[in-house]
C-alpha cells in the first residue's frame, strides 16, 4: 500500500472551479487562491437564504488511542459514498493545526484512498487562516501591554490578566512564563503563558461567527482580564476589536477544496476538542446545508468531546439541528479499552498487538461503544456505528462489534473500509445514513440556557462522562461566583479535558466508575459565547514527542515533499 502523501500526490483533482460550479456556487461567490483552492463568498448564504437546509450529519466515534480512529476517513469516505449513490453531499472538516502535524498524530486530511487535497497544501499554510488568527490574537495581548505601560488609563490589574498569547506550534516550555523583562521600556514584568492557537478564544470565534458583523461583535466582547475594582477589560475597551476584524475578515469565509474522489469538501475552523469545542466552522455548515441535500461533518476526538459540544456549543448558537450521528470504532481502540495492551502518546505500536485475537478484551472494551451509543441517543437523534476496518481486523471480531452495536441501540451498524476502498468501502454505511436521516428527529439539548453554571457542569460530568459527581478546587469556586455576579451563567459549557478517557485522567480507559470529575479552573470565552472548565491536569499547550513526525518532513531535489505521512 502507498502512503498517504504519494497517494495524495497522485490524485486527479479537477480545477476548483468545476468542483464549485458543480455544488451549486456562482463564480461570482468564489474566490481561487490557486488553481484547487478557493474562498466561498459569503454572498452564498444570502443568495439561498429562502433554500431548505439539507440534512445534517457528523461523523464522531469512541474514546481513541492516541493514533486516532479514522474519524476523518469515515467522514471523506462517507461523502465519496453519497456521490456514488446519487447524492448531491458536501462534506464539512477542520483545517489542521500544525501541533499534531508535527506533533503525535499527524495532518487532518484522512488518510490511503479517502483523502481531502491537495493534501500538502491543507496541512501547512492552506489559504493561511490560522495565520491571520494568530495575527490578531497576538495584537490584542501587544495592545494591552503596551496600554499598561503607557499610563494604564483603564487601571487594569496586572495580576489579574487572563488572556494568554499563542502560537500553532506545540511548544510546552512556552506553557509558563514571565514577560517585560529588561527594563521599564520592555513592559510590566508578569507570570504568563501561551496556548496553541486553535485553543484560543479568537479561533473560537472565528469557527462560531455567522458572518461579518457578528464576529465584530464577538471580538469586541473578548475579556482581557479585570481592573482593580473587578470590573471586566474588554478588546473593544482597548479599542483593537477592529483592526482584529480587518485581520480575520477573509479568513472567515469557507475553504473549498475536493476529495480524492473530486468531491467538494469545506475545509474550514480548526478548535481542538479536547480543549475547544472541536467542531468545524459555523460557517461552512450554514454554507454546505444551503448547497447540498447532505452534509458530512466531523466532531473532534471521542463523542464525549467533539459530539457533545457540537451540540450543545455549535448547534445552540447557530441554530441547527443533527439529522443523524455516526460513531466510527476500530478493534484496536476497542481492544486496548479491554486491557489488551496499553497505547500511550509518543509511545511505539506493535500492530501485532491489535492484531491478535482476543475476544474477552474487545468484549469488555465495547462497554465504552455501548456508552457512548447512549449518550449520542439521548440527544434525540438516530445513531449509525461504524466499524473501520483495519487490515489486520478478524471477520469473527467485526461481526461481534457490529451485532453489539445493534443490541445496545444502533439504528444500523455496519463494517467499512474508506483507507483502502475509498467510497466503495462506505457503500453500504451511505445508505444506512440516509435511512437514519429519514427517521423521526427529536433533537434536543443536554442542559437548559437558564441552568446555572454548577448545574450545567454536573449534567455533563454525571451524563456523559458517568462521573458520581464534581469537585471544584477554590479558585474554580471563585470563578464561578465572578462569572455568576457577571451575567455570565447563561453561557453554554465547553469542557477542557483529556480525549483519552470518558473521564478526566487519560489513564482510565473503558468506562470509569467511582470517580468524580475535579474542576481546577473556569475561564471565560465570552465573545465565543462560552464558559471553559479545567478538567483535572489538562494544559491548553501541549508538547512535542521524543519523535515528533517533523523529523520525517523532508524535500528532495525537485521540490517534492516527502514524509508528510
Amino acid at each position: 500500500m502507498k502512503s498517504d502523501i504519494e497517494i495524495a500526490q497522485e490524485a486527479k483533482m479537477k480545477p476548483i472551479t468545476e468542483i464549485a460550479k458543480d455544488l451549486g456556487i456562482k463564480e461570482e461567490e468564489l474566490e481561487p487562491y490557486g488553481k484547487y483552492m478557493a474562498k466561498i463568498n459569503l454572498s452564498v448564504l444570502e443568495r439561498l437564504k429562502d433554500k431548505p437546509n439539507g440534512k445534517f450529519i457528523t461523523v464522531t466515534a469512541v474514546t481513541p488511542t492516541p493514533l486516532g480512529e479514522g474519524k476523518t476517513v469515515t467522514n471523506l469516505g462517507l461523502g465519496q459514498a453519497f456521490a456514488k449513490i446519487g447524492k448531491k453531499v458536501c462534506n464539512a472538516i477542520r483545517e489542521p493545526s500544525k501541533g499534531p502535524t508535527f506533533g503525535i498524530k499527524g495532518g487532518a486530511c484522512g488518510g490511503g484512498y479517502s483523502q481531502v487535497v491537495p493534501m500538502e497544501n491543507i496541512n501547512l499554510h492552506f489559504t493561511g487562516d490560522i495565520h491571520a488568527v494568530e495575527t490578531a490574537h497576538n495584537l490584542f495581548n501587544a495592545a494591552l501591554d503596551a496600554h499598561i505601560l503607557h499610563k494604564n488609563k483603564l487601571n487594569i490589574d496586572p495580576n489579574n490578566i487572563t488572556l494568554r498569547r499563542c502560537v500553532d506550534l506545540n511548544d510546552r516550555v512556552l506553557r509558563h512564563i514571565v514577560l517585560g523583562l529588561g527594563g521599564k521600556a520592555n513592559g510590566y514584568p508578569r507570570e504568563t503563558g501561551y496556548d496553541i492557537t486553535v485553543a484560543t478564544e479568537t479561533a473560537a470565534i472565528h469557527a462560531l461567527t455567522n458572518g461579518l458583523s457578528d464576529l465584530r461583535k464577538r471580538l469586541g466582547r473578548m475579556v482581557c482580564g479585570f481592573t482593580y475594582d473587578g470590573k471586566p477589560v474588554t478588546a473593544e475597551d482597548l479599542k483593537v476589536a477592529g483592526v482584529m476584524t480587518v485581520l480575520m475578515k477573509d479568513s472567515i469565509k469557507p475553504n473549498l477544496v475536493q476529495s480524492l474522489e473530486n468531491t467538494p469538501v469545506i475545509d474550514h475552523g480548526f478548535p481542538f476538542a479536547n480543549v475547544a469545542h472541536g467542531n468545524n466552522s459555523l460557517l461552512a455548515n450554514m454554507v454546505a446545508l444551503k448547497l447540498a441535500d447532505y452534509v458530512v461533518t466531523e466532531s473532534g476526538f471521542g463523542a464525549d468531546c467533539g459530539a457533545e459540544k457540537l451540540m450543545d456549543v455549535v448547534c445552540r448558537q447557530g441554530g441547527l439541528k443533527v439529522d443523524c450521528i455516526v460513531v466510527t470504532c476500530s478493534i484496536r481502540a476497542l481492544k486496548m479499552h479491554g486491557g489488551a495492551f496499553e497505547l500511550k502518546p509518543g509511545q511505539k505500536y506493535d500492530a501485532k498487538l491489535a492484531a491478535k485475537e482476543n475476544m474477552p478484551a474487545l468484549e469488555k472494551g465495547c462497554e465504552n461503544l455501548k456508552v457512548h451509543i447512549e449518550n449520542m441517543c439521548s440527544f434525540g437523534v438516530s445513531v449509525v456505528v461504524t466499524v473501520n476496518r483495519f487490515t489486520a481486523d478478524a471477520d469473527k471480531e467485526v461481526e461481534f462489534v457490529r451485532k453489539y452495536a445493534l443490541d445496545q441501540g444502533a439504528l444500523c451498524s455496519v463494517a467499512i473500509d474508506p483507507w483502502a476502498k475509498g467510497g466503495d468501502g462506505c457503500i453500504e454505511a451511505a445508505e444506512a445514513v440516509v435511512k437514519a436521516c429519514d427517521q423521526p428527529n427529536d433533537f434536543h439539548f443536554l442542559y437548559p440556557d437558564d441552568a446555572s453554571i454548577k448545574e450545567k457542569i454536573e449534567t455533563i460530568a454525571t451524563r456523559i462522562y458517568r462521573a458520581d459527581g464534581v469537585d471544584y478546587s477554590p479558585l474554580a469556586e471563585q470563578r464561578i461566583k465572578l462569572y455568576t455576579d457577571l451575567g455570565y451563567d447563561k453561557l453554554c459549557i465547553n469542557m477542557a479535558k483529556t480525549h483519552l478517557s470518558l473521564s478526566h485522567d487519560p489513564n482510565l480507559k473503558g468506562v470509569p466508575k467511582n470517580y468524580r470529575v475535579p474542576i481546577r479552573d473556569v475561564r471565560a470565552s465570552v465573545g465565543a459565547g462560552f464558559l471553559y472548565p479545567l478538567l483535572g491536569e489538562m494544559r491548553t499547550m501541549p508538547g512535542l514527542p521524543s519523535s515528533p513526525a517533523f523529523i520525517r518532513v523532508d524535500i528532495d531535489e525537485t521540490g517534492k515533499t516527502l514524509g508528510l505521512f
